[in-house]
């Protein structure tokens, strides 16, 4: 099998929808239908790496799918990271989450095994705006140096978009780390591999943390957790970051407290030229949601305050382009904008 056909079977086959016979298979919106993976490609798929072949899990995955989690948690399992996965629970347009039960004896009874979708399956809006001002990491988490990687992401060829793809997730693992010895609410990373994350699980065996978007407080509770928030928001500004997509639906809720997750786009606010636009809607994404649970704030006078607190400059105001109108926390908060 080359590349060209290896790259066929990812187009045809997503890893994150269950695959079903032939017979019962219903057309993408597509209007196409996923090709049958032939025996030939599925062998070769299988003796890719054969130190693996050891590795069996609870979770009953569809046969592509079984490939692909062999592949991308393998390392984990052989490195004793992880000793079965349990089950999916999440799905996203940019990684899916699977709950992994320890191999070895950490401080965690579950982990959660954030895995990438490949950067050809993945679709990231406003991705250049995020990466302004900020240097490209390698697999280990180092600054690149090496000027064939630098002029291959410039190129944006399938080369640099592979390297800038390896990037993005270096940043969100070492900003989860960097952020967890600070004393931030986030879930606690403990490996990284090319495409995949192992971190804390916020749950039990029977359910995932729901997001906090998704939960209606009581008012003295909902004026604790704004305020845990915002610290929160405040320990990333002291640490030289920005989250770039905070709001109710990247905060978990569990058994009274809170996690923030996904940071990848993570934005560091003295050399993006946008950092203040992007942090002022994170926080007006925030404040809508606690808006709506009880609590009194002032989104643009909190923005100004944290922002300036750490000697931030100000610049223009939220603009509607600034906003996504496919989002409607983004929709909310230009209406109580006007």
């Amino acid at each position: 099998m080359n590349t060209k056909d290896l790259s066929r079977l990812l187009d045809d086959n997503d890893p994150y929808e269950e695959m079903l016979n032939a017979s019962k298979r219903r057309p993408r919106k597509t209007g196409r239908h996923p090709k049958q993976i032939s025996k030939s490609d599925y062998e070769f798929l299988k003796e890719q790496d054969d130190s693996r072949k050891t590795f069996r899990f609870t979770y009953k995955a569809a046969r592509f799918e079984e490939w692909w989690l062999t592949e991308t948690l393998g390392a984990f399992y052989e490195h004793k990271w992880i000793g079965d996965v349990l089950k999916k629970v999440k799905v996203g347009k940019e990684a899916s989450v699977y709950l992994c039960k320890p191999a070895r004896e950490i401080d965690a009874p579950l982990l959660a095994a954030k895995i990438y979708r490949p950067s050809s399956l993945r679709s990231l809006k406003n991705v250049q705006e995020y990466r302004q001002g900020r240097a490209d990491l390698d697999e280990e988490g180092h600054l690149l140096w090496k000027e064939a990687d630098i002029n291959a992401i410039v190129k944006r060829t399938k080369y640099g978009e592979e390297v800038r793809h390896t990037s993005w997730i270096a940043y969100e693992y070492k900003t989860m780390e960097d952020l967890f010895n600070a004393g931030a609410d986030v879930p606690k990373v403990y490996a990284k591999e090319k495409n995949a994350i192992l971190m804390c699980f916020i749950g039990d065996l029977t359910t995932a943390a729901p997001i906090l978007n998704s939960v209606s407080l009581e008012a003295d509770e909902a004026q604790v957790l704004f305020e845990r928030v915002i610290h929160n928001i405040d320990l990333m500004l002291k640490h030289n970051c920005i989250h770039g997509d905070l709001s109710a639906y990247n905060i978990l809720y569990w058994n009274g407290e809170i996690s923030l997750i996904d940071f990848p786009q993570i934005v560091i606010p003295e050399s993006n030229p946008s950092a203040w636009k992007i942090f002022q809607r994170d926080v007006m994404r925030v404040c809508q949601y606690f808006s709506a649970q009880g609590v009194e704030c002032n989104p643009q006078k909190l923005a100004a305050d944290l922002w300036t607190s750490h000697g931030h400059k100000i610049f223009k105001p939220l603009e509607p382009k600034d906003l996504d109108p496919e989002k409607a926390e983004d929709r909310k908060v230009w209406e109580k904008q006007k």
